[in-house]
């Protein structure tokens, strides 16, 4: 393990702690490994015949997570694949149901500061955004092959940037005179797109929401948390519980929407009606909490 990599804060952790109510020979399924931060509060409740399954796409991830976990007293199990098959994934190693069900869907602190992810435009790196680098196409890939409508589609739909049709534009005229292939290079174009150099009074970067997009693009985030949740609900054994942290708002309507739809079918109750959100005091500590949101849901059938 890189003992130089950036310490990431796993958020939200005393509010789960009051909701998550482990038996000592619980399963967990942590769907989003990260570096172990969630899953060693998780661990501290089960005991020798407790279980933690640990998914992540990212194997240097899974590599800090081993490190993290590996004195808990329950059995850890890390796996390098896609909550999207969940189902799969626990079905090879023969468990079948589950008390806990856990994402946490952001970019880790580390993923972000990795010269070689491409997801930051605060230094200058490579235009790649892939979290799981079995993925073929990657952000370069994209701005350099679709058309100026496809980009400010993208841009607009997975973004929310209103101004998605002059940054395309931008992206389609700089591309013309030379290659985009870094992070830099490209939030310089949408920075001219918009005319604005800094945050100004919203706060955030003016690329923030077309790397947003792009990073979404990339790695299918939505339909693979489409996939988790769907696969979610007939592992759960019966007063098993889901959580998901989100951080935009379609991640967070997508949990939204599969919570109230397995409500009004009896499967599920939901524990969280509006989304639990950091405390100010979280939030100067690590300001990657301002924009989370966690909900909860309780499985209320066999």
């Amino acid at each position: 393990m890189n003992g130089e990599t950036v310490e990431h804060i796993p958020v939200l952790v005393n509010e789960l702690a009051e909701h998550v109510n482990l038996p000592p020979d619980g399963v967990v399924v942590d769907a989003t490994i990260g570096q172990g931060g969630h899953s060693l509060l998780f661990g501290q409740n089960l005991g020798p015949e407790g279980v933690i399954v640990g998914l992540d796409v990212d194997t240097e991830s899974i590599s800090r997570a081993r490190f993290i976990l590996k004195k808990l007293a329950c059995r850890v199990i890390l796996i390098h694949g896609n909550f999207a098959r969940i189902h799969e994934h626990l079905h090879n190693r023969n468990i079948d149901k589950v008390d806990f069900i856990f994402a946490d869907l952001g970019v880790s602190s580390t993923q972000l500061a990795d010269p070689q992810r491409g997801l930051s435009f605060q230094t200058n790196m490579p235009l790649d955004m892939r979290i799981d680098k079995r993925i073929r196409r990657t952000a370069a890939d994209i701005i350099k092959e679709t058309d100026e409508k496809g980009l400010a589609d993208l841009i607009y739909g997975y973004g929310g940037e209103r101004a998605s049709r002059r940054i395309a534009r931008f992206i389609v005229r700089s591309r013309r005179q030379a290659p985009i292939t870094t992070t830099t290079q490209l939030a310089a174009i949408v920075c001219r797109a918009l005319g604005r150099t800094h945050p100004g009074k919203s706060r955030i970067h003016p690329a923030t929401r077309t790397f947003q997009a792009l990073r979404i693009a990339v790695n299918d985030e939505l339909g693979n948390l489409a996939g988790m949740l769907d696969e979610a609900q007939p592992l759960l054994n019966k007063s098993g519980r889901i959580a998901v942290i989100s951080y935009h708002s379609l991640e967070d309507a997508l949990v939204k929407k599969d919570f109230k739809m397995n409500e009004k079918g009896g499967m599920y109750r939901v524990i969280t009606k509006k989304p639990i959100v950091a405390s100010r005091r979280e939030i100067a500590a690590n300001r990657r909490a301002r924009s989370a949101k966690l909900r909860i849901a309780q499985k209320t059938i066999d």
